[in-house]
């Protein structure tokens, strides 16, 4: 058993990241089917997304701010709180609301979803290096991205299956229970919280502490900027329904499999580097991994075979995982611990962003380019990004995890 699961307090912020995953994976779907059913435009659909990325974004710097300066514990028990106070009040609106008068309290419930989220990501960074010893961050961030995506590839299904054979506001009621069990892993949590600052800077100062921190570390920038621009260009996964009715010709079942393919590639890579965690050549081999990403887009793509495609996406979803794994560890070795917070909160809105934005890059462009050209295209940019990060950032090429502290990542 790797030494982290050994590690009681580890284990309990496992289960905080994944009962908030399932949470959060089992409002998404059953939001998605409550918006839809009520409007019948795809519209609709869309801006459920802009209803919580744009709180999301306005709050994530103050978020960040607030891990840094009050007691972390409780501000994520308040957080996941907050997350199972939302799941309730869709609970109610699916229960009690008439659907002619509109669907603005989904949206406005969502809108509170998308403050609270802000909160879940810098708790947990915070969190993380404070119940495990720098040696063990390696391994930590592998079981953490493992967690992560079985969150990913689990919670959408439970919500699936609640909402066809129990109805949406047990699926909401089951969602606001995962919140809870986060409230109460994190109550049982020992750690040893950092001390207050008794004297605190202007809150604006100092968020703009967090960003001049980011901005001049060349390893920490590359590593983030390299997952935010492989993702934004080559986010091919988005497009899979218009795959399966025009290139695949495949049934409703083949897009559950393509979306979860990735996930479970990503699943596979942090079991092995859990166990074999990546020290020397780090850098390197994160270039390597986002280039066989793009490879990856480029040959699903150019596929017309469904299991072909479901294959490429698999890959992808190794090599994704791989290079999380190692912007994790980069993350936590490279952040003083007063500064965690904001960090992580500028990691968040790099990478919310990048997933949002990706999405709407790889739609327009297959309308302007279409389905095969957009993706292969997209595919090509991601190894120009590589290309650009090795040489803009060579402190990040030749990074080695041993090595890195936190002023020789400068």
């Amino acid at each position: 058993m790797p030494a982290p699961l050994r590690n009681r307090s580890f284990v309990q912020l496992m289960l905080y990241r994944f009962s908030t995953i399932l949470s959060y994976q089992i409002v998404a779907v059953t939001v998605g089917w409550h918006v839809y059913e009520l409007t019948r435009n795809p519209l609709s659909l869309g801006l459920i997304g802009l209803a919580e990325v744009l709180p999301f974004f306005c709050v994530a710097p103050f978020a960040g701010y607030l891990v840094d300066h009050l007691p972390r514990r409780k501000l994520g028990m308040a957080a996941c709180a907050g997350l199972a106070t939302t799941a309730v009040l869709l609970a109610a609106i699916a229960l009690h609301w008439p659907p002619a008068r509109g669907v603005w309290p989904i949206y406005a419930a969502i809108a509170v979803g998308g403050c609270v989220r802000a909160f879940l990501g810098p708790v947990y960074n915070a969190l993380f290096a404070r119940v495990l010893r720098r040696e063990q961050f390696a391994r930590g961030a592998s079981i953490g991205s493992v967690v992560f995506q079985s969150g990913l590839v689990i919670g959408p299904a439970i919500g699936g299956v609640l909402v066809g054979w129990a109805g949406k506001h047990v699926a909401y009621g089951t969602a606001a229970a995962f919140g809870v069990i986060a409230v109460v892993a994190l109550s049982r949590l020992q750690v040893t919280e950092p001390a207050p600052v008794l004297q605190r800077g202007p809150i604006f100062a100092s968020i703009r502490d967090g960003l001049r921190f980011v901005f001049g570390n060349q390893i920490m920038l590359g590593a983030m900027a390299l997952d935010m621009f492989a993702v934004l260009f080559g986010g091919a996964i988005s497009l899979a329904p218009a795959f399966i009715h025009e290139i695949l010709h495949y049934g409703p079942e083949g897009l559950g499999i393509l979306r979860g393919a990735p996930a479970l590639g990503a699943v596979s890579a942090g079991l092995y580097l859990a166990r074999r965690p990546l020290q020397a050549n780090a850098g390197r081999i994160m270039l390597l991994a986002v280039a066989g990403f793009g490879l990856c887009i480029i040959g699903f793509g150019l596929s017309t075979h469904f299991w072909l495609s479901a294959f490429f996406l698999l890959l992808s979803g190794l090599c994704d995982g791989v290079s999380v794994v190692i912007r994790s560890t980069i993350l936590q070795l490279a952040t003083p611990d007063d500064m965690r917070g904001r960090v992580s909160s500028i990691n968040g809105i790099f990478i919310g962003s990048s997933n949002e934005l990706g999405a709407f890059y790889a739609g327009s462009m297959a309308r302007l380019l279409g389905l095969v050209t957009s993706v292969v295209l997209g595919g090509f940019v991601t190894l120009g990004v590589v290309a650009v990060t090795a040489k803009l950032a060579p402190r990040l090429r030749k990074l080695d995890l041993r090595d890195l502290d936190l002023h020789e990542s400068r």
